[in-house]
């Protein structure tokens, strides 16, 4: 079995989660899927951290789940069934992330590395990406979240193509599919990936971590009771949140803001006493 792993790396508030399986183009092993949980729920704590960024080590986002260890990865040990088991928890890691995630694919995408890149915010994919959905090459049935998120973000009639053929796809073709929302030149991917990263590093986290809840909420049908309590909560944090002092001044003065709001309870995410009254009439 091979030795794979996950490894954060910090560049100011952006984290990189760097998926590492020298020789295997990052496959991921059991261990791989279960450190997703792990690394994640530390970051979301650490308000210095406002944007995390997704990829692969060395030229590659990640061939999938390691097939030398795929039993181990799909059983699920609650149930007996092999229904995904640690690649579904660490896809539910990542798509509960409360701030933004960003999948930075370059190179192959295959197999369940998919479920890691559609679980994020964003797919950017660089333009030697290659993706591959490839369940019936092996025999396998997807975990239902998967298939899940394939759908809505491609479509039922691109989902089946996708996963019936498992033929690989470049990522003109992934980007015309709906599977990532940008190709960048590869010569410039690094960079541009970084770049946007800090760009929502420096957006307001109130109306970030919002807007994904409440989007997220609303991709799934049925859930309008869910939708009504988050709307509601986020409206309350919102009123007692500088953040929208802040927006308003900045604008008004054709300043860049500095947005201060770091989540829920956090000292610098409610309006002080000391708030002087026309910032908060601005409001």
């Amino acid at each position: 079995m091979s030795k794979g792993t996950l490894q954060v790396t910090m560049d100011g508030p952006v984290a990189t989660v760097s998926m590492s399986n020298p020789g295997r183009r990052n496959a991921l092993t059991s261990r791989m899927w279960r450190q997703f949980a792990g690394l994640l729920a530390p970051l979301a704590e650490d308000p210095a951290v406002k944007t995390v960024i997704i990829r692969g080590g060395g030229e590659d986002f990640s061939a999938g789940a390691d097939i030398s260890d795929l039993k181990a990865i799909l059983h699920n040990p609650d149930n007996g069934l092999h229904d995904g088991g640690d690649v579904t928890a660490g896809e539910e890691a990542i798509a509960a992330f409360p701030k933004p995630v960003i999948a930075a694919v370059d190179g192959y995408c295959l197999g369940g590395a998919w479920q890691v890149a559609g679980a994020c915010d964003f797919r950017l994919a660089s333009d030697r990406a290659v993706f591959g959905i490839t369940p019936a090459k092996i025999g396998i049935v997807y975990p239902l979240s998967g298939i899940q998120r394939l759908v809505r973000l491609a479509g039922p009639g691109a989902a089946k193509y996708l996963l019936f053929s498992g033929d690989f796809v470049p990522a003109e073709q992934a980007l015309r599919l709906g599977l990532v929302e940008r190709v960048i030149p590869q010569a410039d991917f690094w960079t541009d990936v970084a770049s946007f990263a800090h760009r929502l590093a420096g957006r307001s986290q109130l109306s970030l971590q919002a807007m994904k809840e409440l989007v997220d909420i609303i991709a799934v049908p049925g859930s309008r009771n869910a939708l009504e309590e988050a709307s509601n909560r986020w409206q309350e944090h919102m009123a007692a949140a500088p953040d929208p002092v802040i927006g308003v001044r900045a604008f008004l003065a054709k300043e860049e803001p500095v947005f201060t709001w770091t989540g829920p309870g956090h000292a610098s995410s409610t309006i002080t006493a000391g708030t002087p009254k026309d910032e908060e009439e601005a409001r």
